[in-house]
């Protein structure tokens, strides 16, 4: 039989077990209690970061200002048509040349006519006009005082068809690139001008005009690199041989043949 003492020990040793499971159980819990505020607070300041570089302090240019917002509109546009024409580097020069051009062509227009407004608006209409309606005999001259009242149907019926993009091309460019970037240019002209008509300001429009050229054309050389930097395939000489038509002789050994002893 087991002496009350002895019981009495055990019992206490027990209680201090148990004790000593509750107490680190609790400490544990404690601690991680701590670690997930940690996480949580680590949390939260990742995702202001993040909130604080997707959405920046405005420029204070207004021109860049929208400028940044038609990038975000027209670059991807731009990369993934560039990125298609991977057979020749000379495509993909055309393809740059002509859509840099096309802006230059689009946007001039623009500014001339906005100026032009802005000019007629401040000069009166003063001109006189002398119209003589009592010769009625033709004379040299009156075939230009003509009026064609056939319809625009009709008048292209008498004309050839040209190809607009003939017209849109730069002479001795690759074709393939003109064609692709007249395509691609239809898709981003509206944007462009649409946000160039934003500005009234003569120093936000020329922001705007110098900053959007040098932008495309920063992001061609970017596209240009990462085409560059794709990673050749492996290849060895049993293949090449085989892609070009020639025979292998196979009584003698291969570079690799001799490289790995066989």
């Amino acid at each position: 039989m087991i002496p009350d003492e002895e019981r009495e020990l055990r019992s206490t040793i027990r209680s201090l077990i148990r004790y000593v499971k509750t107490k680190r159980l609790n400490e544990e819990q404690e601690l991680r209690q701590i670690i997930r505020a940690m996480l949580d607070r680590e949390v939260e300041t990742l995702a202001e970061r993040q909130t604080a570089d997707v959405d920046p302090t405005p420029n204070k240019s207004t021109g860049i200002n929208v400028l940044e917002e038609l990038l975000k509109k027209i670059i991807p546009v731009l990369e993934d048509d560039f990125k298609s024409m991977t057979t020749d580097p000379e495509q993909r020069q055309s393809f740059r040349a002509h859509i840099v051009h096309a802006i230059v062509d689009t946007l001039t227009p623009v500014e001339a006519n906005t100026k032009a407004g802005e000019e007629a608006a401040e000069e009166p209409l003063d001109e006189e006009i002398d119209i003589d309606i009592m010769d009625d005999s033709a004379g040299p001259g009156d075939d230009e005082k003509f009026i064609d009242i056939r319809t625009s149907a009709e008048k292209s019926a008498d004309q050839e068809p040209e190809d607009p993009r003939a017209e849109f091309g730069i002479e001795g460019a690759d074709e393939t690139g003109r064609n692709i970037a007249y395509s691609t240019f239809k898709k981003i002209q509206s944007n462009i001008i649409d946000s160039y008509e934003l500005l009234s300001n003569p120093e936000d429009q020329e922001l705007f005009y110098d900053y959007l050229i040098a932008n495309v054309k920063l992001y061609f050389d970017k596209f240009e690199t990462e085409l560059s930097d794709v990673v050749d395939e492996p290849t060895n000489q049993a293949y090449d041989m085989a892609k070009s038509g020639e025979i292998a002789d196979l009584s003698e050994p291969t570079a690799d043949e001799v490289e790995f002893g066989l």
